[in-house]
């Protein structure tokens, strides 16, 4: 079902293998280019989405010019999060990867006023609102004002959404000047709670497939991978499948049949476990 207020166009950057784009065109908005670089990734989002040949794309964000980009209501991003989970290195947002948020900003803020996006719409994990005593979030603040942009924000559990146990949070910048309305909070409640039935290190953790899923991650599921082991009717443990993973970032049987034959299931694991929620992104959209 589509949203039937305005429709708005969108950029896709840090795009990955689409979700934005899929939840954003769910909400009936319309893409008018991405970003990615990524070779895999490029290739999944272009086998599941299929963009027009006229649409605007380039690889490197750090590489594109501000009078190259068309001119959108949306820029949506989930900037690298490598330098800022709790897993990472904890750089923040001095980190190379992470750091590429100032890249989109400079971009913002070197668009004439008119060609600035009415809305920023930005995902990360929940740790970039704690990350170096909380002084990078105010850093990500700062900027989004320096550029002209008011924003809200919200930490989001995409176990409202899909039984995955999936914490980040997103943030809407709104662009001063220009009518725009209110997006969170945002309410989705899921009843089911996770289950773990055996103690032991993260990713030997055997868990009850009839609760929820712990949080993919880019490492996948493994064995040895954080996302545990499930237990099944039948008394097997074993890892969650490419498709099962897909399916908890509420992604199609259909969309994952299109890239099934061109990735390894490793490959696969990684791109699912970097993608966003697309139940979520639906739900955000629809009120943007």
């Amino acid at each position: 079902m589509q949203n039937k207020s305005k429709k708005l166009k969108f950029l896709d950057l840090f795009s990955g293998i689409g979700g934005f784009r899929l939840g954003m065109e769910m909400a009936g908005h319309e893409c008018m280019g991405w970003c990615e670089i990524n070779e895999h990734a490029r290739k999944s989002y272009i086998a599941m989405h299929k963009p027009k040949e006229d649409e605007w794309f380039a690889e490197d964000i750090k590489k594109i010019r501000a009078n190259e980009m068309p001119t959108a209501d949306v820029w949506c991003f989930g900037f690298p999060c490598q330098d800022i989970s709790i897993t990472g290195k904890q750089q923040g947002l001095t980190g190379e990867r992470s750091g590429l948020f100032y890249s989109v900003i400079n971009l913002v803020k070197s668009q004439k006023e008119e060609n600035k996006p009415t809305y920023l719409f930005i995902e990360n994990v929940k740790n970039l609102l704690s990350i170096n005593g909380g002084w990078d979030f105010a850093k990500v603040l700062f900027e989004l004002d320096e550029a002209g942009y008011d924003a809200e924000w919200q930490v989001i559990n995409s176990a409202g959404f899909v039984p995955q146990n999936r914490e980040r949070i997103y943030i809407i910048g709104h662009l001063r000047g220009r009518s725009t309305r209110k997006v969170f909070p945002i309410y989705r409640t899921n009843k089911k709670t996770l289950k773990q039935l055996v103690s032991g290190q993260q990713g030997m953790r055997i868990y009850d497939r009839n609760g929820i899923s712990c949080t993919l991650s880019a490492e996948g599921g493994g064995w040895g991978a954080k996302t545990g082991l499930y237990l099944f009717p039948d008394n097997r443990v074993r890892r969650l499948t490419p498709n099962e993973c897909f399916r908890l970032q509420g992604f199609s049987d259909e969309y994952f049949k299109k890239i099934r034959s061109l990735h390894s299931d490793t490959q696969l694991y990684k791109q699912i476990g970097n993608a966003v929620t697309v139940p979520v992104i639906y739900e955000i959209a629809k009120k943007l």
